[in-house]
């Protein structure tokens, strides 16, 4: 299958566009995005040879900063660290600012547009629905070759896959496919061989830390919510 080519967008971004709805411009599922868009910061960092993780520590080898507002913004927050912090750690740490640095990213490579409203006519709020749609419909279409159709994924990819899966974002992929099929996939692309050590290391840790963040978020919200 011939995968579309699609304009620059980092991990964070491509996973935001796959949870706002393209009219409302609301970000679905966000207690899941959040800190998997954190997450994908510190993936890229590792795919730029930015950082490393060894024994679940994260370390800066290049301070170097790579042209991109929200990755050097992560890069500098955790260069800016004397000792090495664990991958979750960096994930709540970044989490903070990681959703509203990203969607600047959308905004200013014109893929969203922000709306402003009043909810009820007093509670001013922003929405971000979809400006061009190309993009999102190419990273859907990257991923429907690799994780329906058995495509070979290159290391974004993978790491893309990986992310979906740890924060359990499986539903805002692929809403119509079969959950079971879909989940299988992705654990297989995620436990595959990644070309690069380090990159598989921190991908890796940062699945499995992502993987417990969410499902206690998700557990806190349904307490408090029930």
């Amino acid at each position: 299958m011939e995968i579309s080519a699609e304009a620059p967008t980092t991990l964070g971004e491509q996973l935001l566009l796959l949870s706002l709805d393209d009219e409302s411009g609301e970000t679905r599922e966000l207690v899941k995005v959040v800190p998997a868009i954190a997450a994908a910061e510190l993936v890229e960092l590792a795919l730029a040879g930015r950082i490393e993780v060894t024994e679940d520590e994260v370390t800066v080898v290049d301070a170097t900063p790579l042209g991109e507002p929200v990755l050097d913004a992560a890069l500098s927050t955790v260069a800016g660290e004397d000792e090495p912090g664990r991958v979750g750690d960096w994930i709540n740490v970044l989490k903070a600012d990681a959703v509203p640095r990203t969607i600047a990213g959308l905004v200013g490579k014109g893929l969203v547009r922000e709306e402003r409203k009043r909810v009820l006519g007093l509670f001013p709020v922003r929405r971000y629905p979809e400006a061009d749609g190309t993009v999102e419909a190419a990273v859907r279409q990257r991923l429907h070759a690799v994780v329906l159709e058995g495509a070979t994924p290159n290391e974004r990819t993978a790491s893309l896959v990986a992310l979906v899966h740890g924060a359990r974002m499986h539903r805002l992929a692929f809403p119509d496919a079969d959950a079971r099929r879909v989940e299988a996939a992705m654990e297989s692309i995620s436990r595959g061989q990644w070309p690069a050590t380090a990159v598989r290391h921190v991908v890796k840790a940062t699945e499995a830390a992502l993987t417990a963040i969410t499902a206690v978020t998700v557990a806190t919200t349904v307490v408090t919510n029930g």
